[in-house]
């Protein structure tokens, strides 16, 4: 029995990277996504035929999914007066009816075949501002505190536009992807609860740890 039920609005991936002047990290960028038909295929660290750029801060199997709900878009839109498409976070899933922020590290999302693991939030970064073009959203998307999850491929399979999410596991810790952001933020409230979640990656858990005992 799912604990809490959605949908995949959209599937999104850079069919292409595209070239960036934002940063001195390189000169392409993945973070345009479009909206894609049909089935897609989630296997290993990622989508097929998504390109990724920057492999040290995106993709990777703890960060093999990028989920932003269509709910939080719309408060963006409110927010800066603009209208934003699906896959303009860099997100491969456009979800709609899930609580993203509210997802507990190492909650489960059976879509079809695919079974997704919550893992961590995201971080923004120039790249995300300058694409927006934007200079303050780094700063503005830090205080929203709606930064959409990354989660892990536990079962590849093809899914499609319109699938359904069924939230099927959520594990009782209660440490949501809205507790990691507000921690990485700078607000330690919660920090010694957070460097017990063993469902984090062990670079997060050795960060909480770290943080927590200054």
């Amino acid at each position: 029995m799912a604990i809490q039920s959605g949908k995949v609005l959209s599937i999104n991936i850079a069919q292409e990277s595209k070239a960036q002047s934002w940063t001195d990290s390189g000169n392409r960028t993945g973070i345009h996504k479009i909206g894609v038909e049909g089935l897609i295929q989630f296997v290993n660290d990622g989508l097929v035929g998504d390109n990724v750029v920057d492999r040290v801060n995106h993709g990777g199997y703890h960060k093999a999914v990028y989920a932003y709900a269509r709910e939080d878009a719309e408060w963006w839109e409110k927010k800066i007066g603009r209208e934003i498409e699906a896959g303009q976070f860099g997100e491969n899933v456009t979800t709609a009816g899930i609580d993203v922020t509210g997802a507990v590290i190492g909650e489960r999302w059976q879509i079809g075949d695919l079974l997704l693991e919550v893992s961590e939030p995201r971080i923004p970064c120039r790249i995300f501002s300058g694409f927006w073009e934007r200079p303050t959203l780094i700063k503005e998307f830090t205080a929203a505190n709606r930064p959409g999850a990354y989660l892990r491929i536990i079962d590849e399979a093809m899914i499609e536009r319109g699938a359904t999410i069924d939230v099927v596991h959520r594990p009782t810790h209660g440490i949501t992807i809205g507790d990691i952001f507000a921690a990485k933020s700078g607000e330690r409230a919660k920090i010694s609860e957070i460097a017990q979640v063993k469902e984090l990656s062990t670079e997060y858990q050795k960060w909480a740890k770290r943080v927590g005992v200054r």
